[in-house]
């Protein structure tokens, strides 16, 4: 009867250990997906001063074809000079998925172009293009972010002036 016993208190053990990590889990991917959902809004918004409580200061960010850059600083630079290219810019969020330390978006970002951008001088055009970008987070803020927009496009629809 006591092996009986002490079998049905480790299962239960387990069973109450297990439930209350998966809640655990599932609180903290709500979490990270709520702090990049902040940051897409920064971008929208260009309230960067709120980078302070969404990235950390070690985040490094990678964007495809080299561009890079380190730290709250750094964010609050490149989001202010794109805003200076593209003043009403706003992402929208289309797919979130979270898994583990990682957060993945595809987002619409849309804007008009009234500023330098790489090079290209204000054209006054409306541009409409899909990114997919990925975050790692730690400690309640992103760390490290890898982002993939539609250059592509939106080079396409730079090149002529309305």
């Amino acid at each position: 009867m006591k092996n009986h016993f002490l079998s049905l208190l480790i299962i239960v053990a387990s069973i109450i250990t297990y439930s209350c990590n998966t809640n655990t889990q599932e609180i903290n991917l709500d979490a990270n997906r709520d702090i990049v959902k902040k940051y897409h809004k920064v971008w929208s918004n260009g309230k960067i001063s709120l980078l302070d409580t969404i990235i950390s200061p070690d985040f490094v960010c990678h964007f495809i074809g080299g561009l890079e850059w380190e730290g709250i600083e750094g964010a609050k630079n490149s989001i202010s000079n794109h805003k200076k290219s593209f003043p009403d810019w706003t992402e929208e969020i289309v797919d979130i998925i979270a898994e583990g330390d990682k957060v993945v978006t595809r987002y619409k970002s849309t804007g008009t172009h009234q500023g330098i951008f790489n090079g290209v001088d204000s054209t006054g055009n409306k541009v409409i293009i899909y990114e997919t970008s990925i975050y790692r987070l730690a400690n309640g803020k992103i760390i490290e972010q890898w982002g993939f927009p539609d250059e592509v496009s939106l080079r396409n629809q730079l090149q002529t002036k309305k």
